[in-house]
């Protein structure tokens, strides 16, 4: 199957709010290990978790005492039954506390997970929900992919530390691309490539390659583009990017639409240029606050080209970035961020 055929029916599946996607164990534990000193004294809420299909839920309810939590929250729609791991039928939402090991086995027994009715559904933006956001330090989930934009929304209206899966697309959105520019959102670093398998609900259509049902009946589907998405620090995001190449005029052309040069890949940022350059997005996976400054993107910095080229010159499109060919053309560059290294002082 093409990237487009599976990308249109992770698009389908948005449309029609089938966005319910389990993430695996294992992709949980390989992210979670880098935060481990932020969960201790904590109120931990999952609040996008049906606690008998959610490995989040599970995750720190067997780590509760080695992570050090407080509480843990979970919030759920159609489920009464704490001890059971599947999907059901149950009408009742309700929410979930746990506040570790009382009898001492070192199990988190049923009769240990306080289970409450909620009096609506269970929806994050319900003002039930809300007053247990309130309760949180940190949110852990993955979120509706179709609603991204509203739960990050909420996230950072009430102030809360967070780790939750995203498309990475959502990167582009004017509403999270910011939270990056200032420093209050980034990726995690357990997940590079952007294609990961989920587990699905029993009704969600398979209608594509990369899906398979497991010997129990499960349904998964194979996603790309997904990342962890965070404002918890972690040290290897203040790993200094290594430069080895020094600035040429030839080397690095500016565009003609921004007073920027242009980077080609990550790897290729000079070392000794202190202005402002466009680099590739995948420049985040790299990206130290120490070391750089985002100014921006393509999206929003560079003048029309109908202000500085004649119309037939450049292909026409979004807000892009554009470099002379040479021969009174124009070509149209990817997406870019906008950095400045900060180390780098002085006047090229």
């Amino acid at each position: 199957m093409t990237i487009t055929t599976r990308n249109r029916d992770f698009q389908e599946a948005r449309r029609a709010k089938k966005d319910e996607f389990y993430t695996s164990l294992s992709d949980i534990e390989l992210e979670l290990k880098h935060y481990t000193s932020h969960f201790e004294g904590k109120v931990v809420y999952c609040n996008c978790d049906d606690p008998r299909a959610s490995n989040f839920f599970h995750f720190f309810v067997t780590n509760f005492e080695q992570l050090g939590l407080k509480k843990l929250i979970a919030t759920c729609y159609r489920s009464q039954d704490a001890g059971q791991f599947g999907p059901g039928d149950a009408d009742q939402s309700v929410y979930l506390e746990y506040t570790g090991d009382r009898n001492g086995n070192r199990v988190p027994d049923a009769e240990e997970i306080g289970i409450q009715p909620l009096a609506g559904d269970g929806d994050f933006r319900s003002a039930e929900s809300i007053e247990l956001l309130e309760q949180a330090d940190i949110v852990v989930t993955n979120p509706p992919f179709s609603l991204f934009r509203e739960y990050v929304a909420q996230l950072v209206e009430h102030k809360k530390q967070f780790l939750i899966i995203g498309n990475m697309n959502a990167l582009t959105y004017k509403e999270i691309f910011p939270l990056f520019q200032d420093d209050q959102m980034w990726y995690g670093p357990s997940i590079r490539s952007g294609d990961r398998e989920f587990r699905v609900p029993d009704d969600y259509p398979l209608t594509a390659a990369g899906t398979r049902i497991d010997a129990g009946g499960n349904k998964y589907v194979r996603v790309k583009g997904v990342r962890w998405f965070t404002n918890m620090d972690y040290p290897g995001r203040h790993e200094e990017l290594a430069l080895d190449r020094t600035y040429s005029p030839r080397e690095y052309p500016k565009y003609v639409n921004y007073d920027a040069i242009d980077v080609s890949k990550t790897m290729h940022i000079p070392v000794d240029y202190d202005g402002p350059m466009g680099v590739p997005i995948t420049f985040l996976d790299k990206y130290n606050p120490d070391q750089f400054d985002i100014l921006g993107s393509s999206k929003t910095l560079g003048r029309p080209m109908s202000e500085v080229a004649k119309k037939g010159t450049y292909m026409q499109g979004g807000p892009r970035f554009y470099l002379p060919n040479g021969d009174g053309t124009f070509r149209r560059m990817y997406d870019r961020i906008v950095i400045r290294n900060k180390q780098v002082a002085g006047p090229c």
